[in-house]
């Protein structure tokens, strides 16, 4: 196994990156600026010049790659482009290039309240529906994939236990940055992630359960 990430020196990215590495997984990193990615990700990984919106910048960087992983986010500014440039177009340019590299699984980490159009989020250049777009562009893909809707991101790291569900069924709550990673790593690894949309957040006084059972529990 070989995983190539982009987004990989963003803060949910680069925990993507320190989990695959604690595990020992070979980790081929899509970045825009190396001396900044130099500084923030693990000399372990294998560090790759490119940009999602040109294909051809990273085409022949997933080289051996068996799995993507998309942790790609647009940021606020006033570029109104930018979330339908990084989040859907980017998306689909990787998913793209993942179908003709014979990848096999695809791992994106979008968002919670995705499937709400009037979302207080999609007055930041309508960022949750162009994550949607990006979505459904996945799920009609063929891919194997999995896509996993964190609740609002925190640098929290609580032992509070994991919660959840299938799509659309959660629509508030947070998670850490460092739980999003590990779910989404744990997805390459667990049949029953495949092909399902995953919603997470932490809850204090949720049972607690393995990655392996909540994934199962997910139809």
């Amino acid at each position: 196994m070989k995983v190539f990430i982009a987004g990989a020196t963003g803060q949910t990215g680069c925990r993507i990156v320190q989990e695959l590495v604690r595990r020992d997984i070979p980790v081929k990193a899509l970045v825009r600026n190396l001396e900044k990615a130099r500084e923030i990700l693990p000399p372990e990984a294998e560090l790759v010049m490119g940009d999602v919106l040109y294909p051809s910048s990273f085409y022949t960087a997933i080289g051996d790659s068996t799995v993507v992983i998309c942790a790609t986010g647009a940021r606020p500014n006033f570029d109104f482009t930018g979330p339908y440039k990084v989040d859907y177009l980017g998306t689909k340019n990787l998913v793209d290039v993942a179908k003709h590299k014979g990848i096999e699984h695809f791992v994106l980490v979008s968002s919670l309240c995705v499937s709400r159009f009037f979302h207080p989020l999609n007055l930041f250049w309508l960022v949750l529906f162009w994550k949607k777009q990006a979505e459904k562009y996945i799920e009609k893909s063929g891919l194997n994939y999995t896509i996993v809707r964190p609740g609002g991101l925190n640098n929290d790291e609580n032992q509070f236990p994991i919660v959840m569900e299938p799509a659309d069924r959660l629509f508030d709550g947070s998670i850490s940055r460092t739980k999003v990673a590990q779910v989404s790593v744990e997805a390459i690894f667990q049949p029953a992630a495949c092909n399902k949309i995953v919603e997470i957040v932490t809850q204090v006084e949720a049972p607690e359960k393995s990655l392996a059972k909540l994934f199962i529990s997910v139809s």
